[in-house]
């Protein structure tokens, strides 16, 4: 699976995103253990915080699905921006994924930012820290 492969994905979810409020849609791709590819995108209510971001989308649609461990995952903002995962799900991710996966993240200029979820979640508590 190439990076832009990922990246196409979250960008198709980005565009169904339902962000009337912020006007900040955002999609997410998932590629899981078994190699398939998971999207969602952000979806915001009337009554805060009630949303779902992409991440939250994405990974839910991934455990739906039977996948249990993220090998990658993509992000797409807003054209123009570095849209990274908010603090809340970098911790979801992080409980599927491990320190050195690959975070991709559409860049301003058009290109893909890399990351690892260690770089955007140092010293993390995971599942480990509970035995599991």
């Amino acid at each position: 699976m190439s990076d832009l492969a990922l990246i196409a994905a979250a960008q198709a979810a980005r565009d169904r995103a339902h962000a009337p409020y912020s006007r900040h849609p955002v999609g997410a791709a998932v590629l899981d253990e078994a190699g398939r590819i998971h999207a969602g995108c952000n979806v915001e209510n009337a009554a805060y915080p009630l949303g779902t971001c992409a991440e939250a989308s994405a990974i839910s649609a991934m455990v739906g699905a039977g996948g249990r461990r993220i090998a990658a995952i993509a992000v797409a903002g807003p054209e123009g921006s570095l849209c990274t995962p908010c603090g809340g799900c970098r911790q979801r991710i992080r409980e599927f994924a491990a320190g050195d996966t690959p975070v991709l993240v559409r860049d301003p200029e058009g290109g893909v930012a890399r990351f690892t979820l260690d770089e955007l979640l140092p010293a993390s508590f995971g599942p480990e820290n509970l035995g599991q």
